[in-house]
């Protein structure tokens, strides 16, 4: 078979030393689809983003940019604005065949805490390689708020594949005939699912978003269910079913579509490729199987967007597209599903900030 890795062969993964854990697992790291990835004990600052690049390495690159070091170990702050390289405590010796992409995790991504992975010779972000041998690093940049970081946070998660085996858009008309992919909107299917905006809650409630205050605290990010929402938020309110998005800010929005990801089923949420406007929602992020399932617990589970506007002001009307989901099969099922028993923050989810702040 092709697919996404489930749980259990990302173990197995372990086990046979074609992932190598600097220390041991920490509950729940394993996810049905994925394998969140740890900060080591050091943060190094840089001066700018970089790629290692064919033939090179992340070390010798770092001579070039390294600015400073800071221990992790009892945490630090990583100011806002600022890009770091954490050498991760996870280690790949992936066989032929095995390829894997990575991506923040959903909480990561809601603080606007932009997060990627880099390796050895990559030549690209959040790629790496059929065979790969050798470390990987987290580059951070904290986009909207300073956080404390700590040795052993799981900011990004990795997903393995055996092969390729997303689903074209015929294959994912049946799939959505046979399972319901969507509800709360017809099912746009071209080159993946597509998924709008929702700016219009209901006749009782006004509330269609949150955007990131520009001068706040330091958020730690261990401190879950913590922080007041008002102090780090401003909540986007209209009854026209439009808002304006402000050039450079930060905007937390909810899809109008619930999402549903069958058991046998993986997705990546990947930002729509049509010239729509400035503005693009800003991390792409997984969905492991199980996410919206009835069986889950999950149904009725939207999918929160990420905004960032570029350059002009611009005009979000309800309804409008916004991304997309490509779905892709899994190499086996995995042995335990999004949400059924095991700490899944987001299933049944609506309109909803990370889990450090209070409900």
């Amino acid at each position: 078979m092709t697919g996404v890795l489930a749980s259990q062969q990302i173990e197995a993964m372990i086990a046979k030393g074609a992932i190598t854990p600097g220390a041991p697992l920490a509950e729940g790291q394993v996810q049905p689809a994925s394998l969140d990835l740890r900060l080591g004990h050091e943060a190094i600052r840089v001066r700018a983003s970089f790629l290692a690049g064919a033939g090179r390495s992340v070390a010798s690159r770092l001579e070039e940019f390294e600015m400073h070091r800071v221990d992790l170990s009892g945490g630090a702050v990583l100011e806002k604005g600022c890009v770091y390289l954490v050498p991760l405590l996870e280690r790949l010796d992936l066989p032929d065949g095995i390829a894997a992409i990575a991506n923040a995790k959903s909480s990561t991504g809601r603080l606007d805490l932009l997060t990627r992975t880099i390796t050895d010779e990559g030549i690209e972000f959040d790629r790496i390689a059929p065979g790969y041998s050798g470390p990987l690093y987290a580059e951070i940049c904290p986009r909207s708020f300073s956080v404390l970081a700590r040795t052993g946070m799981r900011l990004n998660q990795i997903r393995f594949r055996n092969g390729r085996s997303v689903l074209d858009d015929d294959e994912l008309r049946a799939l959505h005939e046979a399972e319901t992919l969507v509800n709360g909107g017809p099912a746009l299917i071209r080159d993946g699912l597509g998924f709008s905006v929702d700016l219009r809650p209901g006749e009782d409630d006004d509330l269609v978003g949150y955007r990131a205050k520009p001068h706040t605290g330091v958020i730690d990010l261990d401190r879950l269910g913590h922080y007041d929402p008002a102090e780090y938020w401003e909540e986007i309110r209209t009854r026209e079913g439009r808002i304006i998005l402000d050039p450079d800010a930060f905007y937390i929005l909810v899809s109008r579509e619930a999402v549903h990801i069958p058991p046998a089923y993986a997705a990546e949420m990947a930002p729509y490729l049509a010239m729509v406007g400035e503005f693009r929602v800003h991390y792409a992020g997984f969905f492991d199987p199980g996410f919206g399932h009835a069986g889950a617990g999950g149904t009725g589970s939207r999918g929160v967007l990420e905004v960032r506007c570029h350059e002009a002001p611009f005009v979000l009307e309800h309804g409008q597209i916004v991304g997309r989901l490509v779905y892709e099969r899994m190499d086996e099922a995995p042995a335990q599903l999004y949400g059924a028993g095991i700490a899944s923050n987001y299933q049944g989810q609506g309109l909803k900030l990370s889990k450090h702040f209070r409900a």
